[in-house]
């Protein structure tokens, strides 16, 4: 017969192992087990778990997933489901939160842990922009283009609108390569360029064009691309 969680030693279960020893002494199984709190007819919640993660390759990957990846998954309903999108969402909330009215300059590793939670799993291009005042403090940030960072998908004129209506002094471009590779191609420095030249002509500096990649960040001011 096999045993549910219930009839494991208190100190071997993930939730009393959680209030004992705190959640960074869980397995990522285990704190999969405690959100999901029980598992599938014959197959414990810490198993069950276990196979997701070899499933899907860890636990970034799970968490990359997008709703309808996962309601392909055995066991998992729409609960599950939108536990863990909004379990993501609440991790990039939280990076999100560590910038907004810090300065841009002085808290990069901060600025670059929320660009990646937030680009760096996307399945398709989307092209960021963060507002920053005269003292270079972050505003706010918004996604203002979907697809391929180009000229045809990628318009001047709504990152200056966008720019003004948060009254921005600076900006700072992001968008991902769904590739995985971080460095600028020939159309990313072009719409660098114009974008650049379209800002100055409202008194308004583009400060960096960040690429995020895979395990890596390309900067363009970095490279004396700007």
């Amino acid at each position: 017969m096999i045993k549910g969680i219930k009839d494991w030693p208190a100190g071997e279960r993930p939730r009393e192992k959680l209030f004992e020893k705190g959640a960074s002494a869980l397995s990522d199984a285990e704190l999969l087990a405690v959100l999901f709190g029980h598992g599938l007819r014959g197959q414990d919640v810490v198993s069950f778990s276990r196979s997701l993660l070899l499933e899907f390759g860890g636990l970034r990957q799970l968490l990359a997933q997008e709703a309808r990846a996962l309601s392909d998954v055995k066991g998992f309903g729409k609960a599950r489901v939108a536990m863990l999108c909004a379990v993501r969402e609440i991790g990039r909330r939280y990076l999100r939160e560590n910038i907004v009215g810090q300065n841009f300059v002085r808290n990069p590793q901060a600025v670059a842990d929320y660009l990646c939670a937030s680009l760096r799993d996307s399945k398709r291009e989307v092209f960021k922009v963060l507002f920053l005042d005269k003292s270079l403090r972050i505003l706010d940030d918004r996604d203002l283009f979907y697809g391929t960072v180009d000229e045809a998908a990628v318009h001047p004129r709504e990152v200056v609108k966008a720019a003004l209506e948060f009254h921005a002094s600076n900006l700072v471009l992001v968008h991902n390569h769904p590739s995985g590779k971080a460095e600028p191609s020939r159309e990313d420095q072009e719409i660098t360029r114009k974008l650049s030249h379209a800002c100055l002509s409202v008194n308004i500096r583009i400060l960096d064009h960040i690429i995020i990649g895979d395990n890596r960040h390309y900067s363009f001011q970095e490279h004396g691309l700007l």
